[in-house]
């Protein structure tokens, strides 16, 4: 199976700034104590989060379906399900943006015009972003306000976004600063289809359902870190702690988009979490105290950290590859670059 060229780049890209990320986070955090961490799990932890995590596609699905019947787009269960997961092979491009290859997969089943439904990467981004923040409240946003900005800021980028989608007046503004651009005045056109799809899409009516599903599955890959977290160090995160961290960490690594899949961002910001729950039971159950107590911490930190994102964001990568092996073999190859 082989991918469209400038996609096949970045998502090589991506793997390659993943490889040597997390090779320096375990060198970094002692290797040898990472090591003895992954011996120690139990053998059913590991498919356990990878299950919740597929599961976690297959209830955000359900946005996915949704926003091709608000579309009119009609194309069989079984074929849109294989189209949508493809594109989380690209979930290691900056913001995910990538994933707008599923427009140029159902292009090529249902010759669905990828200006119209693309936005639906952006709807789907939008939704997952309200589901994460209503998961970082619940999970103890009051108790944590040291970070609480990231919440604050996020929902009031998301606010802004929701407003000026809405609004005709600076739809126009847009449309006629694009035109004045080389490319802008040959693109318009699918300029106005891309924003009057969008404002389809984000239409109030039209944002609860799929906020609600983005809570729903989203909160399932917080469960697979919960299970993570306390078999790599046991009884050390309670359950709405795991929720709050692992998603107030995805929101950081998806406001900075130009980091692929929220890079770097994302595990730092989660083992920064993490590190003073596991020093607090490392200097209970082992009596280490100081820097060896911190040291220690520090690693089991990486461990948890790098094995939450193999079973989420790079299971996510992996289970695209297998979808699109299959796609390709159904349908034959994916064109360089559609036409528009």
């Amino acid at each position: 199976m082989a991918l469209p060229k400038k996609l096949s780049h970045r998502l090589f890209a991506g793997v390659l700034l993943g490889l040597a990320f997390y090779v320096a986070l375990a060198l970094w955090s002692d290797v040898h104590v990472i090591a003895d961490a992954l011996k120690r799990l139990s053998w059913w932890v590991i498919p356990a989060a990878c299950g919740l995590s597929f599961l976690n596609y297959v209830v955000r699905f359900v946005k996915w379906q949704r926003y091709l019947a608000l579309l009119d787009v009609r194309i069989e269960t079984r074929t849109s399900f294989l189209i949508y997961l493809s594109g989380l092979s690209m979930s290691v491009t900056p913001g995910k943006m990538g994933e707008v290859f599923k427009s140029w997969l159902l292009k090529k089943v249902s010759g669905t015009p990828i200006s119209r439904s693309a936005p639906i990467v952006f709807a789907e981004r939008f939704t997952d972003l309200l589901g994460y923040l209503l998961l970082i409240a619940v999970g103890g946003l009051a108790s944590d306000r040291e970070h609480a900005w990231i919440f604050w800021a996020t929902l009031g980028l998301c606010v802004a976004a929701l407003v000026l989608v809405g609004n005709r007046g600076f739809a126009k503004l847009v449309l006629a600063l694009a035109a004045k651009l080389p490319l802008g005045r040959r693109m318009s056109p699918k300029h106005e289809v891309a924003l009057g799809t969008m404002r389809t899409l984000l239409a109030p009516r039209e944002i609860l359902l799929p906020t609600v599903v983005s809570f729903i599955g989203w909160g399932l890959e917080c469960t697979g870190f919960w299970l993570i977290a306390n078999a790599v160090v046991p009884d050390s995160v309670p359950f709405l702690f795991a929720i709050f961290a692992f998603a107030l960490s995805a929101v950081a690594g998806a406001v900075a988009i130009i980091f692929p899949g929220g890079l770097v961002i994302t595990e730092g910001f989660l083992g920064t979490l993490l590190r003073p729950r596991f020093q607090a039971v490392v200097e209970k159950t082992l009596g280490l105290a100081g820097d060896a107590a911190r040291e220690y911490a520090r690693s089991q930190a990486a461990a948890a950290v790098i094995l939450a994102r193999v079973c989420t964001l790079w299971f996510a990568v992996l289970v695209g590859f297998v979808a699109m092996g299959i796609f390709t073999k159904r349908y034959g190859a994916v064109e360089e670059e559609p036409a528009d």
